[in-house]
């Protein structure tokens, strides 16, 4: 089979390793991103996302986080902004224009989960996602959202999933799309199945299987085999990426493969 829509890349040969070279080196130039997570009972997403973002090299990082972690966290949190929350502790539908108004100031959002499962908080989402224009990776739990109505995520642009291949099969199934993704396929059908659904669909999908991450973007699928099969890895892989892609806005597809080699 005729795969030239597949490139592979490891840790010692990069695709594109110009991409690595031409970073920007002040932070003035480096990119704002927002993080969006959290719930009353923890942010460790979001915090996670902060932290690897601000590793990944992104100019200035803020979080949005419900305000049931006011008490939590106190007056001296300076890494962001609270929301309005839900008696049970998740984002609110009032949160919507904090929500905007900080997107607004980023050059990209990153929903890094731990949002909780409240009907409100999956309002909020939907509107989000349909109000704002701009870059938006999604992942962790915020990626459920998406799987009960996939098409305000997988027909947005700028939009990029970093999901499970448990999500990616629920994705498949809930849009329909065929031939669908199964935890046994092997590695050719996988790409395959990657390029013929971001072919059909604007979103760009960042998925592991097993010891490999798999980037597709527009038909282009991208496989890094990773020397440890690391069982935690979505929020840190999204914050890589999204910080790659506010660097890079015009080459998504070399800015998402390129993060994936990020420790």
């Amino acid at each position: 089979m005729d795969q030239d829509y597949w490139q592979k890349q490891t840790v010692d040969k990069p695709l594109f390793p110009d991409m690595q070279w031409s970073r920007p080196e002040n932070k003035l130039y480096a990119g704002k991103m927002l993080i969006i997570g959290g719930n009353a009972h923890g942010f460790a997403a979001a915090n996670e996302a902060y932290i690897q973002a601000s590793k990944a090299g992104i100019g200035v990082a803020r979080m949005l986080l419900p305000d049931s972690l006011h008490k939590l966290l106190g007056r001296g949190f300076a890494a962001g902004e609270f929301a309005p929350s839900t008696p049970s502790g998740s984002f609110s539908q009032r949160a919507l224009a904090e929500a905007l108004a900080m997107a607004n100031w980023a050059d990209g959002v990153l929903i890094a989960g731990d949002l909780g499962r409240n009907s409100e908080t999956a309002i909020l989402l939907e509107k989000f996602i349909s109000k704002y224009t701009g870059q938006l990776t999604i992942t962790k739990d915020a990626a459920d959202y998406c799987l009960t109505s996939p098409a305000g995520c997988i027909d947005r642009p700028d939009t990029t999933l970093v999901i499970s291949m448990a999500q990616l099969q629920k994705l498949g199934i809930q849009s329909k799309f065929r031939p669908a993704f199964m935890f046994d396929m092997d590695i050719i059908r996988l790409v395959a199945a990657l390029h013929e659904f971001t072919i059909q669909h604007p979103v760009n999908i960042v998925v592991k299987h097993f010891d490999t991450i798999f980037v597709a973007v527009e038909g282009k699928v991208s496989s890094t085999k990773r020397p440890v099969d690391e069982t935690i890895w979505r929020v840190k892989t999204a914050a890589s990426a999204s910080t790659w892609w506010i660097q890079n806005p015009s080459k998504i597809y070399e800015a998402l493969t390129t993060s994936a080699l990020a420790d």
